[in-house]
């Protein structure tokens, strides 16, 4: 098997008052990012986090307001929930304020408390749509941040100054993203679906950690161990926290913490209760998790409490799981019980068999016969009397498996005649447990 890079791209975390402009500075800059998944059934609209690019930097932006904090709570109180949170999880802290309405008592308390942390804050003034407004950002200069950065994020000016003093303020690369014969896995899930019980139950049965070190995160434990002859990270999620470090509710914390993990790992354990079912948060959790691209196995934990259970119950289970989280057809699903350790030992040999479908690759002779074949049994699709020609296809990556599928015209690919092309790679190849990046690129019929 490949090794797997396990490279965290840097969090950029937004902190302001309502209606300062943080949607709209966060839809420019995530702009350019064009994802193959948009169109995907399923995937959560109501983004918080965006991956975005600037200068060959790759970071995720998040905007902190959209974690949802109470809404009847005061504004102030709010904000510094979300500065607090913004300290505590991010690399980069992007405060917005709002020129016009110049410096208010709830920037300056934030401005307070961002002056106490040791991470780098980048002070934006929003609503500076033209030169001779700057003199606006004067004042803010008492927050006591550095040099405000006039900006307009409706008409993106000065979005290119703003972005470099961002880019510029990320951390040293410590060459953790050098290749590596280990497994990186993240756990995750909502809270109190038993990622620790699960994890506590996976080292304790191995009882031969080789050692613990810290992760990229404060206070964050990667364990390393090793099962079966194969190597593993284990990637601290936000069910492992220390209880002390906690100031906030955990939720507001398994966002960031998740998708900082997700990032970093090979392979994604989700796990879900089956006591409780499937809920709209899993759904979210699901929507990261396959975006992200990384391999994914789902753990249905507490199965030794699940009501009412059956020879169909898992059936039935697994039905419900398909249709709710649609975009994850892929993913393998494990029936466990942390408490009584149930087919935990499973895990691990799953994760090992889904980083190596995920780093598989396909030869181009093999892939075109494949394209063949399925083109004469199912013809592509004609669009105002145009028929699609697939004249070539080639796998260009993996983790996960990317391939271009070269036509004369990808207008006239559907995405159904994409997801039928998809369905014949599984049924060929596998590829259980990753997701598979089809691109569609136009290239000239030879003569």
């Amino acid at each position: 098997m490949e090794g797997v890079k396990t490279m965290s791209k840097p969090i950029v975390a937004v902190v302001g008052r309502p209606n300062v402009g943080k949607s709209t500075l966060f839809n420019q800059i995530g702009k350019k990012r064009v994802s193959i998944v948009d169109d995907m059934p399923g995937v959560t609209r109501d983004r918080i986090y965006m991956d975005a690019e600037w200068l060959n930097h790759e970071f995720t932006i998040i905007d902190t307001g959209g974690i949802e904090f109470d809404e009847s709570d005061h504004i102030l109180r709010s904000m510094r929930s979300q500065a607090e949170l913004a300290m505590e999880e991010a690399d980069v802290i992007l405060f917005l304020v709002d020129g016009r309405a110049g410096l208010t008592s709830s920037d300056e308390e934030v401005g307070r408390l961002l002056r106490r942390t040791q991470k780098p804050v980048i002070l934006a003034v929003n609503k500076i749509d033209s030169f001779d407004r700057e003199a606006l950002i004067y004042d803010f200069y008492s927050l006591g941040l550095g040099d405000p950065i006039p900006i307009s994020a409706s008409n993106a000016m000065n979005l290119g100054d703003l972005l470099d003093a961002i880019v510029a303020s990320f951390p040293e690369d410590t060459g953790e993203g050098a290749e590596s014969d280990e497994i990186a896995i993240a756990v995750v899930g909502r809270p109190n679906v038993g990622k620790s019980s699960l994890v506590n139950r996976l080292l304790g049965e191995e009882r031969v950690i080789v050692s613990d070190m810290p992760g990229t995160t404060r206070d964050a434990i990667d364990t390393h161990f090793v099962r079966d002859g194969a190597n593993y990270l284990l990637i601290d999620t936000a069910g492992m926290r220390r209880k002390g470090k906690i100031t906030l509710p955990v939720e507001r914390y398994s966002v960031m913490r998740s998708l900082r993990a997700i990032d970093r790992a090979a392979v994604v354990v989700m796990v879900i209760n089956a006591a409780e079912g499937i809920l709209e948060q899993d759904t979210k959790i699901a929507g990261y998790v396959h975006e992200s691209g990384k391999g994914v196995i789902i753990v249905v934990n507490k199965w030794d409490i699940f009501p009412d259970k059956n020879d169909k119950s898992t059936l039935r289970f697994t039905d419900d799981l398909r249709e709710k989280l649609g975009f994850l057809q892929y993913a393998p699903v494990l029936y466990t019980s942390a408490l009584t350790g149930q087919r935990v030992e499973r895990v691990t040999e799953l994760v090992k068999y889904v980083a190596e479908q995920q780093s598989m690759r396909i030869k181009t002779s093999v892939l075109n016969e494949l394209i063949r074949d399925a083109v004469s049994v199912n013809p592509p699709p004609t669009k105002k009397g145009k028929q699609l020609k697939i004249l070539f296809v080639t796998q260009v990556g993996i983790a996960p498996p990317t391939f271009i599928i070269f036509v004369n015209d990808p207008e006239l690919m559907h995405f159904s005649y994409l997801r039928f092309i998809e369905n014949r790679l599984r049924e060929s190849f596998g590829f259980e447990g990753t997701p598979l990046r089809l691109v569609v690129r136009a290239r000239k019929e030879e003569e």
